[in-house]
């Protein structure tokens, strides 16, 4: 089968997936959703088309595996995410796993195994996107999820747990689920780049140096709602105005250190009336660098600006994060493996940062990992918008199959 027939299978199947939504017309596939399970039992068969063995795991994870010429042979992990944000685009994590997918089905009707087995991973719970904790599918393979996220709430009351439960997930099996770092080789992840930076270079992949660090929590400031009409300026305590003196600090903030961003992407008044003055506000806010010093300067500051705005303005604000993360390096060994199969199918090698937050964080201090970016169509993700070409597609492909038939288990085994 040729790279072509296989990058266009990869785009067939993309497309399948996007037709498993919560609401018509685009993509929206929260964690444990329906759309999710249908998506999860998508994925299931083409992974069994691919010769794998495949299982939901506890915490909802698909996992396929394509088993290594001897049985006692150590594991490679190749994953991404099958859910997504709301109206979302189609490459976004699902073109990572169904690049593993299509990796082991190229071995398979090749009729070869390798001196590792392949597992391909479709995590679940990537974005964020329903719960407040995020990367709980690659935490639990990685060996530290926190079984206090289970009894969190999504916006409709209900709590990780029933969820987990309903989805038809064994919760007393998720503390089984972490491999064994001493036979785990590496994790990798093909991604689309979500940036314009491989565009700029007219690139269509580039190899992932690190993820920056990131820190995600809320910001609730309690003001006291007030009629519009008849409360004088000087004596109202409006959280709406003194949150966004908050925000235009956060953007100061960020623009004065270098390499660090800061988002606010949620807003939420309450009462929410034209005629009312804005009694509580809360609103998102999303931190990263690849420093994690800077990022933690800046928290510090933002506390500091904040606390001095509310007592200004006699409003209280509590500042509180649900997610934080450290800036993850990936393996040397990884980065100039992909470089040289990068090389080898005829591209210049471009290391780059990685901005955005990916289930490979998670594995950092646990087993190396890799990363292999792949060429987004004007930087765009997140959105419908969201385009990587079939030919970009293609080059992928040959990168990963040629790292996988030169990759060597001996030069990443550890101590049993």
């Amino acid at each position: 089968m040729t790279s072509r027939t296989l990058a266009q299978g990869i785009v067939d199947r993309i497309a399948q997936l996007a037709q498993h939504s919560e609401e018509p017309g685009v993509v929206t596939r929260r964690y444990l959703s329906d759309a999710h399970r249908r998506a999860a039992d998508l994925l299931s068969g083409w992974m069994r088309q691919a010769g794998m063995a495949t299982r939901l795991d506890a915490v909802g994870s698909v996992r396929g595996r394509y088993e290594a010429e001897r049985p006692d042979a150590p594991t490679l992990l190749i994953g991404s995410h099958i859910d997504s944000v709301r109206d979302a685009g189609h490459f976004d994590g699902n073109l990572g796993v169904l690049m593993g997918v299509t990796a082991a089905q190229h071995f398979r009707d090749a009729g070869r195994r390798l001196p590792f087995s392949l597992e391909v991973v479709g995590f679940g719970d990537e974005e964020g996107s329903r719960f407040p904790t995020t990367l709980s599918g690659s935490r639990a393979i990685a060996g530290h999820y926190d079984p206090a996220i289970l009894e969190e709430q999504d916006k409709a009351g209900i709590t990780r747990r029933d969820a987990l439960t309903a989805f038809g997930c064994d919760i007393g099996a998720i503390s089984r689920e972490a491999c064994d770092p001493r036979k785990t080789l590496a994790y990798l992840e093909v991604h689309i780049e979500q940036g314009p930076v491989l565009e700029a270079q007219n690139l269509p992949v580039g190899v992932v140096t690190g993820i920056n660090g990131a820190r995600r929590g809320r910001v609730t400031v309690e003001g006291a709602a007030a009629h519009a009409g008849t409360t004088p300026m000087n004596l109202r305590r409006d959280a709406l105005a003194a949150a966004v003196e908050m925000i235009a600090t956060v953007e100061r903030v960020a623009r004065g250190t270098p390499d660090l961003v800061a988002t606010v992407g949620q807003l939420d008044l309450h009462p929410g009336a034209v005629n009312t003055v804005p009694g509580r506000v809360t609103f998102s806010l999303d931190i990263r660098s690849p420093r994690d010093h800077d990022r933690d300067a800046a928290v510090s500051a933002l506390r500091s600006e904040f606390s001095h705005i509310a007592r200004t303005r006699e409003v209280t604000a509590d500042f509180t994060f649900h997610h934080s993360a450290a800036a993850a390096p990936c393996g040397q060994r990884l980065i100039d493996a992909l470089a040289g199969c990068v090389r080898h199918a005829g591209i210049k090698p471009h290391l780059l940062p990685s901005g955005a937050g990916h289930d490979a964080m998670a594995f950092h201090g646990v087993i190396p990992f890799g990363m292999l970016f792949v060429r987004s169509a004007g930087g765009v993700s997140h959105h419908s918008a969201e385009f990587t070409s079939l030919e970009d597609i293609e080059i992928a492909a040959k990168v990963l199959i040629g790292f996988l038939e030169s990759f060597e288990p001996a030069s990443f085994s550890r101590p049993r």
